[in-house]
Order: structure tokens, then C-alpha cells, then sequence
């Protein structure tokens, strides 16, 4: 018999590989800027080149995985992820431009993280669980617990053997998905659609349902990342905390209540109508950010700004688990495309808070309230799903 419970548990260390690649080299720019006297402008790209390589993997994994395979895909997924995390130790210091170490480091271990996020998804929606949505839920959280832990044990780490000692961290963070090796090479993987049964990219773009689950999906990602790269930014600037504090008092408490409503889900969705919870979640959403942009006082804010996190923990997988159910043939191309949709999100969505928040006087708080479109199109693009739904039903 299949032990299927050991692929769930190689599909949460995924999700904490993605935490850790996603989350772990920001805590060191400051550290990059001092020690390797590479700019401030320079710096910001380390995040570009990490979300933009994850683009450029959803494209190709829409395309090529199922010809390549899942466990071949996936194997190599925690293999460049624990590669690059070790390049980044050691890169740096060998190469005549630190700078170039880092980014070629971060490019490695994006490859991984990309193909993480757009194959734990199909693997465990193929797995024969009962409710599939809270399974996916629960999977989900494993990122924000992921993310939790780096920046829990990352300061701690630091605050304990000095900021001198980041590139013993990093090794060690590079357990995570060479122990992870061994559990996706040797758990049962099965596949969602029979080989040349999966809808095709060409398929799903000419299904206009498609389009307005892409839509979700970049709100979801915008929503999502708009308020917590923002987090800590603002938790500086508008309660004049520092930056270790801020970091643990923004994104930290984000992710955790983001945990939180992920759990909860994957407890109790057997009895709650995940669209309704959905749109529940936007419109709290959206009162978030609305809290967070327009009230005097800065503590309700942050309140604002840490409720937002489990306002956006439905929103991806939900996202997902809505897809599977609407496309069941939608196949590896249908995840991609909704994983490189969710990045789009994520991408655009905190640089637009950024160019608001610049023209407002270098106002973070006023810039985030340019944040309210993303959760209200989510609102609207659920009713119009829930419209279809019906018509269908008539």
C-alpha cells in the first residue's frame, strides 16, 4: 500500500524551502550593502531577479514538466534550492564581483523555489485525500510557518554568533531541502490527468472562466505581498521601531496570523463554502487595509496590517483548490499559469505601493491604501463566479 502521507510530509518541507529561499537573504541586505559595499539600488534587485526567475519557471514548467516528469522536476527543484543557498555561503567570496555571487545564487535557488510552488500543488490535489480544499490549505500554511521560522531562528541565530556568522546560517538552512532530496525521490507521486488528456495552455486561455481565475490569482499574490514586504517598512517608519523589531512585529505576525487562517481552513473546511469564506476574507481584506492607510492612530494600523494576514491565507490556495474543481483537466499547465499569475500579483502589487508611497512624500501608510483595489477586483471576480455557478445549476 502507497504510503501517501509521506508525500504530504515532503510537499510541507517543500513549502518551508520556499520560505526559507523566499525570505532568508533579505535579513542580510544591510549585511551585503556593509560588507561587500554593493548599493542600495543593487540591493533591490536581488529580490527582482529572485521573483522574476520564479516567472520564468512557471512559464516553463507550463510548458515542459509533464514531458520532463514530476519526480525528476521535483528532485531537482530541492536540489537547486539547496545548491544555491550553499552558493550563497561561498559565492560571494570567490568571485571577483561579490554581487554577481549573490544574484547567481539567488537564480539558483529561484529555479527551485519556482518549481516548488507550481508542483507541490498538482502532487497533493493527486493524492487520493478526503477534502481536497483544506488539504490544500493546511499544505499552503507549511509557507508561512516556513517563513515564521526564518525569520524567528535567522535573528536569533544572528543576535547569538554575530552577523559575522550569516554563511554558517545559510549552510544550514540548506539541510532543509537536501534531507527533502530523499523524501521526493522515494514517496508515491501520482499525476492528475493521464498523460495527453491535460487541457493545454492554447485550452485555457480560450475558456473565459480561465481568465477570471488568473484575475483572483494575481489579486491574491497583490493582496498578499503588497501589505507584508511592506510590513516591516512600516512598522519603522510609522512606530519608529527597530529594524530587527520590525521585521518580527510586521511580516513575522503576518505570516502567523496568514498560518493561522490556513489552519483553520484545513480544520474546518469541511463545513464552510470555501467561495463565501473567500469573499468574507476580501472584504476583511479590504477594511485592513483601509484601517492600515487611513487611521491616525499607528498602532490600529498595525493591527490593520497583522488582521491582513489572515485575510489573505485563503486567497492562493483557494484560488487553487477553485481552479482544480472548475478545470479538473487543467493539468501541470493550469498550475503554472496560476502560480505565474500569483507572482505577477506579488510582483506588481508591492511595487505600486512603493510608487504610490514615493508620490505621497514618502508616505508608506498613504501608499498602502492604493492596496484596497486588489482584495475589492477579488470580491467582484468571486461574484461573477458565483453567478456562473448558478447559471449552471439553472
Amino acid at each position: 500500500m502507497k504510503n501517501y502521507q509521506k508525500t504530504k510530509i515532503a510537499c510541507y518541507l517543500g513549502f518551508v524551502t520556499q520560505a526559507i529561499s523566499a525570505n532568508f537573504a533579505p535579513l542580510l541586505f544591510l549585511k551585503f550593502h556593509n560588507d561587500y559595499s554593493i548599493s542600495l539600488g543593487n540591493i533591490a534587485l536581488i529580490s527582482t531577479f529572485f521573483f522574476f526567475t520564479q516567472l520564468l519557471v512557471d512559464l516553463f514548467c507550463a510548458r515542459y514538466v509533464d514531458k520532463i516528469g514530476y519526480r525528476a522536476s521535483i528532485v531537482a527543484s530541492e536540489v537547486c534550492s539547496a545548491l544555491g543557498l550553499i552558493g550563497l555561503a561561498f559565492l560571494p567570496g570567490l568571485l571577483p564581483n561579490p554581487f554577481v555571487g549573490i544574484i547567481i545564487s539567488v537564480i539558483v535557488y529561484a529555479i527551485g523555489s519556482g518549481l516548488i510552488e507550481v508542483l507541490c500543488s498538482p502532487i497533493v490535489e493527486a493524492c487520493p485525500f478526503e477534502n481536497k480544499e483544506a488539504t490544500m490549505s493546511l499544505l499552503h500554511s507549511f509557507y508561512c510557518w516556513g517563513s515564521v521560522g526564518t525569520i524567528l531562528i535567522s535573528t536569533l541565530f544572528l543576535a547569538v554568533f554575530g552577523m559575522d556568522s550569516w554563511k554558517w546560517l545559510a549552510c544550514l538552512w540548506a539541510i532543509v531541502p537536501a534531507v527533502n532530496i530523499y523524501n521526493f525521490a522515494t514517496c508515491p507521486i501520482e499525476h492528475l490527468v493521464e498523460e495527453g488528456n491535460s487541457m493545454s495552455v492554447k485550452a485555457l486561455f480560450k475558456t473565459p472562466l480561465f481568465w477570471v481565475a488568473l484575475c483572483l490569482m494575481v489579486c491574491s499574490g497583490a493582496s498578499e505581498l503588497s501589505m507584508s514586504q511592506w510590513a516591516s517598512a512600516f512598522a519603522e517608519s510609522a512606530l519608529g521601531f527597530s529594524k530587527t523589531l520590525g521585521d518580527l512585529i510586521g511580516p513575522c505576525l503576518f505570516a502567523v496570523t496568514m498560518g493561522i487562517c490556513r489552519v483553520f481552513y484545513g480544520k474546518y473546511g469541511d463545513k464552510i463554502d470555501l467561495k463565501k469564506f473567500m469573499t468574507g476574507s476580501g472584504i476583511l481584506c479590504l477594511a485592513c487595509y483601509l484601517l492600515t492607510s487611513l487611521c491616525a492612530n499607528p498602532y490600529l494600523s498595525l493591527i490593520g496590517c497583522v488582521l491582513c494576514g489572515f485575510s489573505v491565507g485563503i486567497m492562493w490556495p483557494g484560488t487553487i483548490s477553485i481552479s482544480s474543481r472548475t478545470f479538473p483537466l487543467g493539468g501541470t499547465a493550469m498550475f503554472a499559469l496560476l502560480a505565474m499569475a500569483g507572482d505577477l500579483g506579488g510582483s506588481l502589487g508591492p511595487m505600486i505601493v512603493g510608487r504610490v508611497s514615493q508620490a505621497m512624500g514618502d508616505n508608506i501608510q498613504m501608499g498602502m491604501g492604493v492596496g484596497c483595489i486588489f482584495p475589492l477586483v477579488l470580491v467582484v471576480a468571486l461574484f461573477f463566479m458565483k453567478k456562473k455557478d448558478q447559471a449552471k445549476i439553472n
